[in-house]
């Protein structure tokens, strides 16, 4: 698994001008993806309630319904940065926990600045987060799985499900090999071909070409292989 993460975003705001500065400012760093702008807030409760958004730029001043009574209504909002054409709502937003407040017309400098804030306390939480993880939910035939870390062996990708294979049995659930990687702490598994994560403790032999676990060899991907065997040197 890489260790650089991308982080996806979306932008609400009633202008669409507004929503493409903030584009602009960032196609400046390649781990943070825009999935969407929306000019109108409720057209964003789809996307955000498939809870795989980490950062929200939220306008505050919007026909229909603010962006404070917006985030208000959200079960398990994103991270949030608020943008508005007017200082006066700044103790509102920082009330609900707002990582930043930006004020239109939003200079790149101070936008650089809220991105570094995101970025160092999503850091920070998702090294607590694997200090304390040791198992992972996942669903299968209509329930959902506790799974220890430690027991896993491998996983394998079968199109839009994976193959999730422990130390007793294996489990097929509906989900993308990059979905689970994503969610794997990536100190002990790491991608090692399009179709296959590995336990890195798990790792009985290996050469430049290939890696054994008990009675699976499986091969290094090309595009995998320099990261592959700089990670299992270091074991």
């Amino acid at each position: 698994m890489s260790s650089k993460t991308t982080h996806k975003c979306i932008i609400i705001d009633d202008e669409p001008i507004a929503i493409q500065v903030i584009q602009d400012h960032l196609e400046q760093f390649s781990n943070i993806e825009c999935i969407r702008g929306f000019t109108k807030a409720l057209d964003a409760m789809e996307t955000l309630n498939k809870g795989n958004i980490d950062l929200l730029f939220l306008d505050i001043n919007m026909p229909g319904i603010s962006g404070v009574e917006f985030l208000k209504s959200l079960h398990q909002p994103p991270k949030v940065i608020f943008t508005t054409a007017y200082r006066k709502f700044a103790v509102d937003a920082f009330e609900l926990d707002a990582l930043d407040y930006l004020v239109k017309p939003i200079s790149f400098e101070r936008f650089l600045k809220a991105i570094n804030k995101f970025l160092a306390v999503n850091q920070q939480t998702e090294t607590i987060q694997e200090q304390k993880r040791d198992h992972i939910i996942l669903k299968a035939n209509k329930k959902n799985h506790k799974i220890q870390l430690e027991e896993i062996l491998f996983i394998e990708s079968l199109d839009n499900y994976i193959r999730v294979h422990t130390t007793g049995n294996s489990l097929i659930c509906y989900e993308k090999l990059s979905g689970i990687e994503q969610k794997l702490p990536a100190g002990d598994f790491i991608r090692i071909h399009r179709s296959y994560i590995i336990n890195l403790n798990k790792v009985d032999v290996f050469t430049s070409s290939y890696i054994e676990i008990g009675e699976y060899n499986f091969t290094i991907g090309r595009n995998y292989k320099e990261n592959v065997l700089k990670r299992l040197g270091k074991q």
